[in-house]
């Protein structure tokens, strides 16, 4: 079995609070990209066969307990009660790695998903996105499988419609960025300022000028590590972008384009400069 896992950007992200467990309150609009890893499933139901294996293309991804993949494997057959059969799972790797896409996240989603197609649905919807849940704060998002408005600390869903498939170019600047160190700059702000310096308040219905209020107010705090977002950013303006914004906790930038031709004419003036990676692709609304 083969499955897409798909990566995701953050159109608006604020973060309104934090709670005393540490994990920060937040709303954000998500949608997925045409971005994708491949999940590939091997079965083997013999008697002499059983344990959970993980592999991929990228060598920094671990193939253990480190990888959500894995837990996401564990969490289901945990939950299912079913035999554990000799499972592989091989993950072709696209979506960089510390890139604030969601690439983690959307492998174990695959996996939870996978599975459950695999033995003929055993789990609801709403179950899965609760088991992955207890993996990270995006995972239930890539098994909503639909452009949403999180809450909460990104678990709570609800659809967004009418985002058009605009086409989009995303810049990974070649370094990754802990989403710790991001989360920990911002709070030293909020100790200094006691207020996020955040734009109008994000309301379900918003698709016009989109590239015109893109926000995320982890942005300042990540240029801070990495002033090479600032970079990509000024260069996919530069190209034709009506927007740019940086996604999640960073280091990917990507643009808003009116026209394929543009995104298209943006994406090969790009794709030569330094370390970047980049990539042509669209919302999947």
């Amino acid at each position: 079995m083969q499955l897409y896992a798909h990566a995701k950007i953050n159109l608006y992200l604020d973060v309104t609070g934090r709670r005393p467990d540490g994990y920060h309150e937040l709303v954000s609009l998500m949608c997925c990209i045409g971005i994708h890893d491949t999940v590939r499933f091997s079965f083997d139901v013999s008697d002499s066969a059983f344990g959970i294996s993980v592999s991929c293309s990228n060598p920094e991804v671990p193939a253990d307990h480190g990888n959500l993949a894995f837990l996401a494997a564990e969490a289901f057959f945990a939950e299912t009660r079913l035999a554990v059969p000799g499972l592989a799972i091989e993950i072709e790797k696209r979506i960089p790695v510390g890139a604030g896409l969601g690439g983690g996240s959307s492998n174990a989603a695959a996996v939870l998903y996978g599975l459950n197609r695999y033995y003929h649905g055993p789990l609801s919807r709403d179950r899965l996105m609760e088991l992955g849940r207890s993996l990270g704060a995006d995972v239930p998002f890539f098994i909503f499988g639909a452009p949403a408005v999180a809450t909460g600390i990104g678990e709570k869903l609800s659809a967004f419609y009418g985002l058009p498939c605009l086409p989009i170019v995303v810049i990974y600047p070649g370094r990754p960025l802990s989403t710790a160190a991001v989360y920990k700059k911002l709070n030293l702000a909020l100790t200094k300022t006691e207020k996020i310096n955040k734009k109008s308040t994000f309301k379900q219905g918003w698709t016009a000028n989109i590239s015109k209020q893109l926000f995320n107010v982890l942005e300042p705090a990540a240029m801070e590590f990495r002033p090479e977002i600032r970079e990509a950013k000024e260069a996919l303006l530069s190209c034709g972008a009506d927007g740019a914004l940086m996604s999640g906790s960073g280091s990917s930038v990507f643009g808003v384009f009116a026209k394929t031709s543009i995104a298209e004419n943006a994406f090969f003036e790009l794709s030569g400069r330094r370390r970047w990676r980049v990539f042509n692709t669209r919302l999947l609304t």
